[in-house]
C-alpha cells in the first residue's frame, strides 16, 4: 500500500421492410476532435444551411416542415459551434477533452449494426446515466435475449465506463444533433427502438427517428421546475417534440405533471420509479463491498464519511469538515470520489497541501494495512 503524506404498456412498432420486426416493447422494462473539422468545411455547412432556409421560407420549395425545421436547427448549431470553437480548442489542448469520437459526433459514423436481430439504441449522457442502464439492460436481455442493445454516450468518462461495464456490446459516441449526423447514425444502427435516459430532448434525433418509424422512449425521466420553466418559453415547439415520443417513463408524479403541462400525450406518460434505486445492491455484505472495505482497512467499527461525485472546491470542504469531526469520532474515515477523472491529480495535490495522510484506491494492496490512512481517494472508474 502506498501511503501519501504531506510532503406498463406495450408500444406498437410499424413494419419496415428488410429489418427484423419487434411488434411490442414492454413499458415495464423500459420504466478525431473539433479541430479535425476544418473551418472551411464548417462555413460551407453554414452557407448550405442558409441557402436551404432561404429556399424553404421564401421560395416555398421545401418538401416538408421537418426539413425546414432541420435546416434552421443545423444553422443554429453550426453558428453555436463556430462561436464556441475557441473554448473547445482550449479544453482539448489543456485538458485533453473533446478529442475523441468526432467521426461519430459530427458525421454520424457510428458502428454498423447487423440487422439479423432486433436492435435497441440506448443513449446515456455520462457516468450517472450509464450506471442507470444496468438494471434496464438486465431486464431487457432477460426477457428478450434475442434483442441486440447498443449504447451511446456523450462524455468521455461515460464512454469509457460504458465500454468497461457493458462489453462486448457496441458502445459509441452519440452524434451531435445535426440532421445529417443523426440520419447517418439511424441508417447504420437500424434500431427498432430508441431509448433516451432521463431527459435528452434533441429535436433532429427525435424527429428523424419518428420519420423512420422508430419509436422513441424516455426512461427514468425527470424534469426539474427550472427546466420546465425554461421549456415553457418554447412550448409551441416542445409540444410537437414531446408528442413525437411514444413513451415517457418518469420517476414520480411531479415530473409526470410537468411533462403533461409541456404537451406530452397523457396516455403515454407512466410513473415507474427510479432506475437508480432499482440498480442499488442493498446487501452491504456483498462480496465486492466487503473486499473494498478489507483493502481500505475499514472495519465494522469505523464511521465512513463519503463525499461522492465531487467538484471543485467540494473536496476542500469535505476535508475541513472531516478535520472538525475526527477529534470527536476517532474512527471516522473519509472517502473522496471526484466526479471527473481528469481531476484525480488535482485532488491528490490538494490532499498533499492539506498535510493529511491519504491513499489512492488504485494503489491499495491485496492485504489490508494495520494502520490505514484515514482518507481514501477513489481514483478509478467503475
Amino acid at each position: 500500500m502506498t501511503r501519501h503524506k504531506a510532503p406498463a404498456k406495450w408500444l406498437n412498432n410499424k413494419r419496415r421492410p428488410s429489418t427484423p420486426v419487434v411488434s411490442r416493447v414492454d413499458a415495464l422494462i423500459l420504466s478525431e476532435t473539433v479541430m479535425n473539422v476544418s473551418v472551411a468545411t464548417t462555413f460551407v455547412r453554414i452557407a448550405t444551411a442558409v441557402k436551404n432556409i432561404r429556399i424553404a421560407v421564401f421560395e416555398r420549395k421545401t418538401p416538408s416542415r421537418l426539413r425546414c425545421m432541420s435546416y434552421l436547427l443545423n444553422l443554429v448549431y453550426l453558428i453555436t459551434l463556430v462561436i464556441a470553437s475557441p473554448w473547445f480548442v482550449y479544453n482539448a489542448i489543456r485538458k485533453g477533452k473533446y478529442r475523441q469520437g468526432w467521426g461519430a459526433k459530427f458525421l454520424g459514423r457510428v458502428p454498423w449494426r447487423s440487422r439479423e436481430r432486433p436492435g435497441i439504441w440506448l443513449h446515456a449522457v455520462s457516468v450517472g446515466e450509464v450506471n442507470l442502464l444496468q438494471p434496464l439492460l438486465a431486464a431487457i436481455e432477460d426477457k428478450h435475449p434475442d434483442w441486440e442493445c447498443v449504447i451511446s454516450t456523450t462524455t468521455r468518462t461515460g464512454y469509457e465506463l460504458a465500454r468497461q461495464k457493458y462489453a462486448p456490446r457496441s458502445v459509441f459516441y452519440c452524434p451531435l444533433d445535426f440532421s445529417w449526423a443523426v440520419r447517418t447514425a439511424l441508417r447504420r444502427i437500424q434500431p427498432q427502438l430508441l431509448v433516451l435516459v432521463e431527459l435528452e430532448l434533441w429535436p433532429n434525433l427525435i424527429r428523424w427517428a419518428k420519420r423512420s418509424d422508430i419509436p422513441v422512449a424516455i426512461v427514468n425521466g425527470r424534469l426539474s421546475a427550472s427546466s420546465a420553466r425554461g421549456y415553457s418559453r418554447i412550448q409551441f415547439l416542445m409540444r410537437r417534440l414531446l408528442q413525437s415520443i411514444s413513451l415517457v417513463a418518469v420517476q414520480n408524479e411531479e415530473y409526470a405533471e410537468r411533462f403533461r403541462q409541456l404537451g406530452a400525450v397523457p396516455d403515454q406518460i407512466h410513473v415507474t420509479g427510479s432506475l437508480k434505486f432499482d440498480g442499488i445492491d442493498l446487501d452491504r455484505e456483498n462480496p465486492a463491498t466487503r473486499q473494498l472495505a478489507a483493502l481500505a482497512g475499514i472495519s465494522d467499527q469505523d464511521v465512513v464519511f463519503l463525499a461522492g461525485s465531487t467538484q471543485s472546491p467540494e473536496e476542500k470542504f469535505a476535508v475541513s469538515v472531516f478535520r472538525q469531526l475526527v477529534s470527536r469520532y476517532p474512527r471516522l474515515r473519509l472517502i473522496l470520489v471526484p466526479r471527473h477523472p481528469e481531476r484525480f491529480a488535482e485532488v491528490a495535490s490538494m490532499l498533499d497541501q492539506q498535510g493529511i495522510e491519504w491513499q489512492r484506491r488504485s494503489e491499495l494492496d491485496t492485504d489490508a494495512s494495520d494502520t490505514p490512512p484515514p482518507v481514501l481517494l477513489v481514483d478509478v472508474m467503475g
